[in-house]
């Protein structure tokens, strides 16, 4: 039997979509910060393939099979920051390229509202809901 809730699982994928799209968000800002810092290693935050993963069911990463077991972290979605140093061996050895970090910021809070209005039209059809259809 099923437990049925108010809340459907698109609501708690949301609220995820919008926790790593925020901590998308500061990776891309501390890059964009360090653009004159010599030596520094751009960082980005992979997600998306895990995120897809807890969409489609499949659960990567380690699992609990024991109830009693400690909790595991590596859960869906919970993202990985990569660091990517300059190679070319050119200049100050700073890797960050501004106009694609600018290109990725934008992406990311064109996708952040997205999810946002997919949150509110969610909770609205509830509101729509409780109030009788009026």
């Amino acid at each position: 039997m099923s437990q049925f809730g108010i809340f459907d699982r698109t609501i708690g994928l949301l609220e995820r979509v919008l926790d790593l799209r925020l901590q998308n968000q500061q990776v891309i800002s501390s890059n964009i910060a360090n653009v004159d810092t010599p030596g520094y290693a751009p960082a980005r935050l992979e997600f998306e393939t895990d995120l897809r993963q807890a969409l489609e069911g499949r659960t990567p990463g380690p699992q609990a099979t024991h109830p009693g077991h400690i909790p595991l972290s590596g859960g869906p979605g919970e993202g990985r920051v990569i660091r990517t140093p300059d190679r070319s061996g050119i200049g100050d050895g700073n890797g960050v390229d501004l106009d694609q970090e600018m290109i990725s910021l934008a992406e990311n809070q064109i996708l952040y509202e997205t999810a946002t209005q997919m949150i509110s039209k969610k909770l609205g059809l509830l509101k729509y809901i409780a109030q009788d259809g009026r």
